[in-house]
């Protein structure tokens, strides 16, 4: 088996779990605007389109089926029945502007059912065939990725999330997003302080 391709997972300065996206942030530590988009339990691929008033693609750069490795993932991948696939995309503009970064984690044997456009967003997939969801947001993070620094060609802090999607009480995908600080030019600073 082929050695997968690493995905870009922030060096992170602060990071907070499942209370913190319960209770949220002080707004002095991150805006409201950027409290909705990334603790907010709606379609990011949604929310980017509406704010930019263009189509939300993906580049989708890596599927790597990484078997029974963990893959440096968050530790809710253990929920996911192995072996596993990893696709990494980027979510950009209908006009080539990157706005966000994802990696997702999926069960192989059933990437297929739920994935059978590769090439658009997940929320676009599962909408079309009427899968219904629960977002689960488990985690975020302030950090620095080299890599995103050149992908998104601007310097971090990056502010990031991880959640589980769940299907009929079984989780379905593990997705780790990253939002470039373009988004600013639409949500204002990412904090008021």
């Amino acid at each position: 088996m082929e050695t997968p391709t690493k995905w870009h997972r922030l060096t992170s300065v602060w990071q907070g779990g499942e209370e913190v996206v319960q209770q949220g942030l002080p707004h002095s530590q991150l805006s409201p605007s950027w409290q909705l988009l990334l603790l907010g339990d709606g379609s990011p691929t949604r929310h980017l389109q509406l704010l930019t008033r263009e189509t939300t693609e993906v580049d989708v750069v890596d599927m790597s089926l990484i078997g029974m490795d963990l893959d440096g993932a968050p530790e809710l991948i253990e929920a996911l029945p192995a072996p596993r696939l990893r696709r990494q995309v980027w979510l950009c503009t209908s006009s080539g502007q990157r706005l966000g970064y994802a990696s997702s984690w999926w069960e192989a044997s059933h990437v297929d059912e739920y994935l059978q456009n590769r090439s658009l967003p997940i929320w676009a997939s599962l909408a079309r065939i009427r899968t219904e969801l629960y977002r689960d947001i488990q985690g975020i993070y302030c950090g620095y990725s080299h890599a995103l620094e050149m992908g998104f060609g601007e310097t971090g802090p990056f502010w990031g999330r991880h959640y589980l999607f769940w299907h009929y009480g079984k989780p379905l995908t593990l997705i780790y997003e990253v939002f470039s600080p373009y988004l600013t030019n639409y949500l204002g600073p990412t904090s008021l302080g």
